[in-house]
């Protein structure tokens, strides 16, 4: 039973490399805020938006992802 947890976290870790050296980078914008952008010419400003973006990203994501692994946890065994 240990090696069988120690084989699917393995398979999981490198799906995820595989997932991360393969990604391409893209604009965390809605159509609204990149229309809005692209008129300002300050590119440094665009990318520190993109990056709050993705921050605002986190906190749903990490909620999403507890629930899923609590309900994981605590599921009735058949």
């Amino acid at each position: 039973m240990r090696l069988r947890n120690w084989q699917t976290v393995l398979g999981l870790v490198l799906v995820a490399a595989v997932m991360l050296l393969t990604a391409v980078p893209a604009d965390a914008q809605c159509a609204m805020c990149k229309a809005a952008l692209s008129g300002s010419g300050d590119t440094r400003f665009i990318h520190y938006f993109n990056i709050g973006v993705l921050v605002m990203l986190l906190p749903p994501v990490s909620i999403f992802v507890t629930i899923f692994v609590l309900l994981r946890k605590y599921r009735a065994t058949d």
